[in-house]
């Protein structure tokens, strides 16, 4: 669906959270600016959502949700991973992916964004999610 703007090591995400210096701000600004993506990232704060459920809970048609989860997860806003399914049919799922964000302007650099991963990225929530 997604090509993915950096390929990690884990399979079952298909976006890596940029570095400070791989942010474009300009880009993070741009989605930021968007009512859309920002219900998204929203209803995506505490729980990873489908694009259903997303399209249900921010009432976004779907073509324009899949266009908005792109434009997220291309600046680091949103991470997709893959809900799996007893019954074979998996589905992707996306989650805020960050826990901070925070704009700096000096006179050396200019306008930085800066994006800080979630404290629970690294803790023991699987990245496979099992919906029973």
């Amino acid at each position: 669906m997604y090509a993915p703007r950096r390929p990690t090591t884990d399979s079952t995400s298909r976006f890596e959270l940029p570095t400070r210096s791989d942010v474009d701000s300009g880009a993070v600004f741009d989605a930021l600016a968007d009512s859309d993506c920002r219900r998204i990232l929203e209803e995506t704060t505490d729980d990873a959502l489908t694009a259903r459920e997303l399209t249900s809970e921010c009432d976004i048609p779907t073509s324009t949700l899949y266009r908005k989860l792109e434009q997220l997860a291309e600046v680091g806003l949103l991470e997709e991973r893959v809900r799996i399914r007893r019954d074979g049919k998996h589905a992707s799922e996306y989650r805020q992916a960050f826990a901070d964000l925070t704009v700096s302007v000096s006179g050396d650099s200019g306008v930085e964004v800066d994006v800080s991963a979630p404290a629970d990225s690294q803790s023991a929530e699987p990245l496979l999610a099992v919906n029973r």
